[in-house]
């Protein structure tokens, strides 16, 4: 059984070459909308923390690459047509047509936007 990656940079090392460029293209998009976050690795995949609260991932699969952005996803319906998406929150792309990188920044923002208060970090209660 192959060992899950420990780091972002281990992650994307063990993709094709294709994979590794969309999705590094998309790790930066991520970093460029949202420079307030932390990487980190949840399940196995690359992800962006807000706060200490899983904000996005992305990963590949044999066929494709994919985005995790939440169900905010339902968003951005019109503008993702051209992909296949689920109302959960998955983002399928391939190496060859990866998101644009304004609509991935779009995206990010609007997921921060719309997490709001689940993201922002516990007030300590004053007793």
């Amino acid at each position: 059984m192959p060992q899950k990656p420990k780091t972002h940079n281990d992650f994307l090392a063990a993709l094709s070459a294709d994979k590794r460029s969309a999705l590094q293209n998309l790790r930066e998009q991520i970093k460029a909308a949202a420079p307030q976050t932390q990487e980190c690795m949840s399940y196995g995949i690359s992800g962006f923390r807000l706060n200490g609260k899983l904000l996005v991932s992305y990963g590949a699969a044999a066929k494709h690459c994919a985005f995790y952005p939440s169900s905010i996803v339902r968003e951005f319906k019109n503008e993702l047509r051209d992909y296949d998406t689920s109302g959960t929150g998955t983002i399928r792309f391939s190496a060859e047509e990866p998101l644009p990188a304004a609509l991935a920044r779009k995206i990010v923002k609007a997921r921060i936007a719309i997490a709001g208060d689940r993201l922002r970090p516990r007030q300590r209660r004053r007793r």
